[in-house]
């Protein structure tokens, strides 16, 4: 199938600053692109480009002071399998002996996913009799998917996952953080996913169209998908960015004051057609 995605962000500025974004399609999907992104920056601004360590594909921008906001945008279309997230009820849990280097740091406390707090004991009460792998994950994402009550009126981008724990609510970022603390509670790496996830084979959301967040665990020597926000499959997941928590991928990161003016996010199903660049 062909998605159609895209977003218009446009912020105001106070000072001349750099800001940051990550709001390309991931490396890891770039064959999948139909062309190239119709990426654009207004006022004439360009961006320096690079990867960071997690290998996610970001801008910077350096706003001068002749300019008091900016406007970011992008559309293009990428093709998918349509099909739903792939299950492997056998994929195996590793021992913590045994798993790569470059998960480890999956394992451990962040900004927003306090491993090292009293969610560690609770995770082992409560999912320590459940069955390793595949099923302990589904384990955390159905209990996570129960305790929290969705509310974006209710969003904020201070709560961590043990706020979320003792709150319980959240939004979509919430869900993800709780998931992750509890699965590296259980010594499962489980890294942070932001990307686009339209309403594509579901009841269309009432609510406007946004960026999304879910998370991947190792598992069987490789990495897997898993969503505590809509615990089901899902079809169309296009991956923007990967870290160990939102701190690690903000979609925009202005260093200095900002006020958000306008964020419209697009991604749905079209069928084959040349890409329409207003």
């Amino acid at each position: 199938m062909l998605i159609r995605i895209g977003f218009d962000i446009e912020l105001t500025v106070a000072t001349p600053m750099a800001l940051i974004y990550l709001l390309h399609v991931h490396p890891s999907r770039r064959d999948d692109l139909v062309g190239p992104e119709n990426f654009r920056i207004s006022g004439g601004l360009e961006a320096e480009e690079y990867v960071d360590s997690f290998g996610n594909h970001c801008g910077r921008v350096n706003i001068p002071a002749t300019t008091n906001s900016i406007r970011i945008s992008n559309e293009a279309l990428i093709r998918d399998s349509g099909l739903p997230d792939p299950v492997d009820y056998n994929a195996y849990q590793h021992d913590p002996t045994e798993l790569p280097f470059s998960t480890l740091q999956f394992l451990l406390p962040s900004r927003y996913c306090e491993v090292d707090s009293e969610l560690l004991d609770f995770a082992w009460n409560q999912f320590g009799s459940t069955p390793l792998g595949w099923q302990r994950v589904q384990a955390i994402c159905d209990f996570v998917h129960q305790h929290l009550s969705f509310n974006y009126k209710l969003a904020r981008p201070t709560r961590t996952a043990l706020d979320a724990f003792r709150e319980r609510v959240g939004v979509c970022r919430d869900f993800t953080h709780l998931a992750v603390t509890l699965c590296r509670c259980m010594n499962i790496p489980a890294r942070y996913t932001t990307g686009y996830l339209g309403d594509i084979g579901v009841p269309v959301a009432p609510y406007p169209m946004d960026f999304s967040a879910w998370f991947e665990v190792y598992l069987g020597n490789r990495w897997h998908t898993f969503d505590a926000r809509h615990n089901r499959q899902r079809i169309g997941r296009i991956v923007m960015a990967r870290g160990r928590d939102a701190g690690d991928v903000p979609i925009t990161m202005a260093f200095g004051r900002s006020t958000l003016n306008r964020f419209d996010v697009i991604t749905e199903e079209v069928t084959e057609a040349p890409l329409n660049v207003v």
